[in-house]
């Protein structure tokens, strides 16, 4: 099996320094489709470095993207083939406030390994401390087709009770043509957002776009329509990737207040509603 499910779960933690400057966090903010319009003061904190707030979805590709999905893939007990790979799911905690430039020490282990019978689902866990102490944690959900059926634990249900009622707010976002060549300069070099040719034998017409890059877009529509653009109030952001999106689409974001959470569906308007992002929840102050 090319999963050796005890081998990654002993593994020793995998430990290594990451920085990031205010580039890095503009080219994501850039990834993700902030500055539009280019002028607009409440884009401005995402694009001007004299402004710079940083949207906490930075942390999963801080350090040039790793951790991430890939790099799960370079644990021990690991070795499968990358067109069988999907991102499954994103779990991010924040500690505190992420600052615009940093240096900080990142260790990672496969936290769990889940037998779901066609798939094997692997939880790379990542926690990121600097000088000052924890600053997140990210658990990436780390879905592989045809590597289940051994036995193993299938794991607990990721599915949330679905929000009852019409949503509170309801805005759409156009994925741009060339959203995922520029998103993956962040450091999910994956040819499956930008091969043609790779994406055809992973199962795609083409090239799809990257799930961490619909996270982003999710989150920042939240921030920027029910939390008053304020970053800081972020606490917890947690999703299942429950379909694709092509480059060129437009998602239709659904948001339901809760006390100290938005409940958030995300679907593609262009098909029809097809499922996208599924069981969001972002907690906030």
């Amino acid at each position: 099996m090319p999963i050796d499910a005890a081998k990654a779960l002993a593994a020793e933690p995998r430990t290594g320094e990451i920085t990031w400057t205010p580039k890095d966090v503009l080219l994501y903010h850039l990834g993700i489709g902030a500055g539009l319009p280019a002028t607009d003061p409440d884009e401005l904190r995402y694009t001007l470095e004299s402004r710079l707030h940083v949207l906490p979805s930075f942390a999963t590709v801080a350090g040039a993207g790793s951790p991430g999905v890939i790099s799960g893939l370079s644990m021990p007990g690991v070795e499968v083939d990358l067109a069988r790979v999907l991102h499954g799911g994103q779990a991010l905690r924040l500690h505190r406030s992420i600052p615009a430039a940093g240096t900080a020490t990142a260790t990672s282990r496969i936290a769990a390994v889940y037998d779901k019978g066609k798939a094997a689902v692997l939880v790379l866990r990542t926690e990121v401390a600097d000088a000052d102490g924890p600053l997140w944690t990210n658990d990436a959900q780390i879905f592989v087709r045809g590597e289940g059926g051994w036995g193993g634990e299938r794991g607990p249900s990721a599915r949330l009770e679905e929000p009852g009622g019409q949503p509170d707010r309801t805005v759409e976002r156009a994925v741009r043509e060339d959203q995922a060549l520029l998103y993956r300069l962040s450091g999910d070099w994956n040819p499956l957002h930008a091969d043609p040719e790779f994406a055809k034998v992973a199962g795609f017409e083409r090239p799809i776009l990257h799930g961490l890059c619909t996270y982003g877009m999710t989150l920042k529509a939240v921030v920027d329509t029910l939390l008053g653009g304020d970053v800081t109030r972020v606490r917890a952001y947690a999703t299942r990737f429950a379909g694709v999106v092509y480059p060129g689409e437009t998602l239709r974001i659904r948001m339901w207040r809760q006390e100290t959470a938005v409940r958030v569906s995300v679907s593609a308007v262009d098909r029809d509603d097809a499922p996208v992002l599924a069981d969001t929840i972002v907690q906030h102050t």
